[in-house]
């Protein structure tokens, strides 16, 4: 046996099927694909999920939740990775660029500091975000943790509260000199019904003491 007489197995190949050919070949006509119907055309391809018409599976099952077109992804970056760095680098400081070039980050990803691993070296990083229990190993460590991205609309929302406190806290205020203005005046107006109620009783007084008096003199 050699290359000039090697020949496939038995049954292993086949005669492709030609249609086309005329009545006498068996497959003219409608060349195996039946009468009229999509299926019959020149230039069909059937849609992915398509079910015959009857509504597909895609359009009957429920749909929930939405896609939030103004999400930010952020790439995490933990704390074992930083002391990593630390370790290997002697790196004194993180940054975004530092990160990149070290092939955790690319260049335009939103980076998050996150908590897993421990971190045992002062440094301060400075990247978009940082998760609540990194941000505290990081300045438990003596480093600072600097945040760069800042939500939209959260200067906004604390710019509102404040516009929004304030009108309350000096209506509060006028209140409360209303209040101490009306105390007053019911003050005032105890104290002239007082000296009403007083001045017959020390006119009186006032008389008779002036008749002891004369009396006195006379005598």
């Amino acid at each position: 046996m050699d290359l000039s007489n090697l020949k496939p197995a038995e049954g292993a190949t086949k005669q492709r099927k030609r249609i086309g050919r005329g009545q006498g070949s068996g497959r003219g006509g409608t060349s195996t694909r039946g009468h009229k119907g999509a299926k019959s055309r020149s230039g069909y391809s059937r849609k992915i999920g398509f079910e015959g018409g009857q509504m597909p599976l895609q359009k009957r099952v429920p749909k929930f939740g939405f896609t939030n077109i103004n999400r930010k992804e952020f790439k995490g970056v933990n704390l074992d990775t930083l002391q990593f760095l630390v370790d290997t680098k002697k790196v004194k400081e993180i940054t975004k660029e530092i990160l990149a070039e070290n092939g955790l980050v690319a260049k335009k990803d939103l980076v998050k500091i996150l908590g897993r691993g421990e971190l045992k070296a002062k440094l301060n990083v400075t990247v978009d975000s940082f998760s609540a229990s990194a941000k505290a190993a990081i300045e438990k460590a003596g480093g600072k943790a600097i945040a760069l991205y800042v939500p939209k609309g959260d200067n906004v929302q604390e710019e509102k509260v404040v516009k929004k406190a304030a009108p309350k806290a000096s209506a509060k205020v006028e209140e409360v000199k209303e209040d101490v203005v009306d105390v007053e005046v019911k003050e005032e107006a105890k104290e002239e019904k007082t000296e009403k109620k007083a001045t017959p009783k020390a006119k009186k007084e006032e008389d008779a003491k002036a008749d002891d008096s004369k009396e006195e003199k006379e005598d």
